[in-house]
């Protein structure tokens, strides 16, 4: 996805002792250089990243967000240090007094797939290489992004996970820490971890548990049951559904529809987290027990682990 620019009219002054250029703008085109240079303040970097793609709106103040990953859709160590620069760029240029950001949106560009969360190749090989440090570290990062994405990256903004295929394990995970989900209806939620011997160990647990209760978690944690959009809806989890092919819209309205009470929405979330927050030591410690657990997977298991990567990757490029 390409950087948002603005064309603006040049042209040379006329006098013998200058050679700068003079900018001509016609009626009514001031906000023209307004736009230029709040564009000029983004750095290139942040549309530059391997797996992420990124284009800022002007007119919602939205910076969309799709994931394009080179393999399957996962959460790889390539894509998790695109995302720790993404929150960095995001935090350190947008927001009072930098860019004006509104709204945060992460979607992916995988067909039939917003992500099928953690790396299956490396979890195996570090599980072989009895590398119980190597999961921890991955768990932590993930944790880490995550929290830093429940808090809105510490912004006045709302973030919104758009959902137009399937979300399992860690992806569904991810989408927990979002304001606001908006799902088309054929899009599909499930946390597969449980058939391989593991559980969820990047925030259901923790988050679902307050959504929820610890009962109906429980329920959706050990099922090993994929879940429609619809039910997802009927939980409270997700928020808004949109006929297929239509996320990307129904997200427009929901963004067009929520400016004008965007003050009420952006801290009625604050003060929602505020009666149930989450530490993220209490993530970490989570991570923990979920590498504890990894450490003793059998080599039946890992192949089981090994079956679904591959079911996984073959649905994508028959896509």
């Amino acid at each position: 996805m390409d950087r948002v620019t603005n064309n603006l009219d040049v042209e040379q002054a006329g006098s013998e002792d200058s050679d700068k250029p003079v900018m001509v703008l016609g009626d009514n085109e001031e906000h023209l250089v307004e736009t230029s240079a709040r564009h000029l303040e983004i750095p290139e970097e942040l549309f530059n990243l391997n797996e992420l793609d990124c284009l800022y709106e002007d007119d919602r103040r939205t910076l969309w967000t799709y994931m394009n990953p080179s393999g399957r859709p996962s959460f790889t160590p390539t894509m998790l240090t695109d995302f720790v620069d993404w929150q960095r760029l995001i935090g350190d240029n947008f927001g009072p007094g930098k860019v004006p950001l509104r709204f945060l949106v992460l979607g992916s560009r995988a067909p039939g797939v917003f992500c099928f969360g953690g790396d299956l190749e490396l979890f195996q090989r570090l599980i072989r290489e009895r590398d119980r440090a190597g999961l921890v570290q991955y768990g932590y990062r993930c944790v880490e992004i995550l929290h830093r994405n429940m808090l809105s990256l510490d912004l006045p903004i709302l973030t919104i996970g758009l959902v137009e295929g399937a979300a399992l394990g860690g992806g569904f995970e991810a989408l927990l820490s979002f304001d606001y989900i908006i799902a088309e209806r054929g899009a599909t939620f499930g946390l597969p971890e449980i058939m391989f011997g593991l559980f969820p160990g990047m925030g259901a647990h923790a988050i679902l548990s307050r959504k929820l209760g610890s009962a109906m978690a429980d329920r959706l944690i050990v099922s090993n049951e994929t879940f429609t959009a619809q039910q997802m809806y009927d939980l409270g989890i997700v928020h808004r559904l949109a006929d297929p092919g239509e996320g990307l819209d129904e997200c427009r309205d929901f963004i067009d529809k929520s400016v004008r009470r965007l003050p009420g929405l952006v801290n009625g979330r604050r003060a929602m987290k505020l009666t149930r927050p989450v530490a993220l030591e209490e993530l970490k410690r989570i991570v923990e027990l979920w590498a504890d657990a990894a450490m003793q997977l059998r080599e039946q298991d890992l192949k089981v682990m090994s079956r679904l990567a591959t079911a996984q990757s073959r649905l994508v490029k028959a896509a």
